[in-house]
């Protein structure tokens, strides 16, 4: 199937009283991917923001780009001139592991999560993305098992630059995340 034909059926998918219950197989919470080729990356973003406009549904559709959240929050304390500082003098990996302890990836209370918990209002589908903007620095699997352990009143759909096969991620069809189980892929 061709990228328009998998964004076509999106907009089925997610309008679903299954999905908007919110509830996966064996009741688990809804976590869904939508992956796609990196080289459609500008198509999805378009076709997003057309569903986001549209919204002429029972539900709300939230989109949480985790580059912008990361973007805005590093603004907010003033540390954008320090992100730069530290790339020059110590090389991108510190660069990464100073981002990485800033946002508390390994806290379950990071950034993402209290950004998505604090902001969702009631009757949402919440769409996230930015997966691809904001590599190296957040890992998609660290993003879903933070969300999966304290965010549980809406679906989530996970726009994903890169292969899903319903155990392992592949960011960029390149770089294997770790093995993430408790998602569904949102299109067959």
């Amino acid at each position: 199937m061709n990228i328009y034909e998998k964004l076509d059926k999106i907009e089925p998918a997610i309008t679903k009283s299954d999905f908007l219950e919110n509830k996966g197989l064996g009741n688990e919470v809804g976590y869904f991917i939508f992956d796609y080729e990196p080289e459609y990356e500008i198509i999805v973003r378009e076709y997003v923001e057309g569903l986001i406009e549209k919204q002429s549904y029972s539900f709300k559709i939230v989109e949480y780009d985790l580059y912008e959240i990361l973007i805005d929050h590093l603004k907010e304390k003033k540390y954008i001139k320090k992100c730069k500082e530290i790339e020059e003098k110590k090389g991108m990996k510190q660069l990464v592991k100073a981002i990485t302890s800033l946002l508390r990836m390994g806290s379950g209370n990071d950034l993402f999560t209290r950004t998505i918990k604090e902001n969702t209002p009631d009757s949402a589908v919440v769409f996230i993305t930015g997966i691809g903007k904001i590599f190296p620095f957040v890992r998609s699997h660290k993003i879903l098992n933070n969300l999966h352990l304290n965010f549980y009143k809406s679906p989530v759909v996970m726009f994903y630059p890169g292969k899903y096969d319903g155990q392992s991620l592949s960011l960029f069809g390149e770089f294997k995340d770790d093995n993430y189980y408790r998602a569904f892929p949102l299109i067959k």
